[in-house]
């Protein structure tokens, strides 16, 4: 596979890890299984699933980076990774919390993403 497809596929799967860290504690304090846990025993958890997170997200930039020879600025590298989080978190937030909705407001949001990405992709 290309250094591309590398870069992109290593930053989705450290976004869904990024997302569960971030959010899957919210999911289960709803769902009653950490609601007594401490706020340490949280912050450990997060921290577990986060470094799977890292060990994504770092050889996606070390890959992807013109520096080392990829194929994507560190302004690029950076605006795909804010994209794929926010669709990586919308997908999550609307499977793992009932109640979620997108209004027109968001998908403009969204839109407004995408020619944020084809500008920093400009020659």
């Amino acid at each position: 596979m290309s250094a591309a497809i590398w870069t992109i596929v290593l930053l989705v799967v450290s976004n869904v890890f990024m997302t569960f860290a971030w959010y899957g504690h919210l999911k289960l304090q709803s769902t009653g299984i950490s609601t007594n846990w401490p706020l340490y025993a949280v912050i450990l958890f997060s921290w577990v699933i986060a470094f799977f997170e890292y060990c994504c997200q770092v050889p996606a930039n070390r890959i992807g980076f013109d520096g080392n020879g990829g194929p994507f600025s560190l302004i690029q590298l950076k605006v795909m990774q804010e994209v794929i989080t926010l669709v990586v978190f919308v997908i999550f937030s609307l499977i793992a919390f009932e109640g979620t909705e997108i209004r027109w407001n968001h998908i403009l949001a969204f839109v407004l993403l995408i020619a944020a990405v084809y500008l920093v992709f400009m020659k």
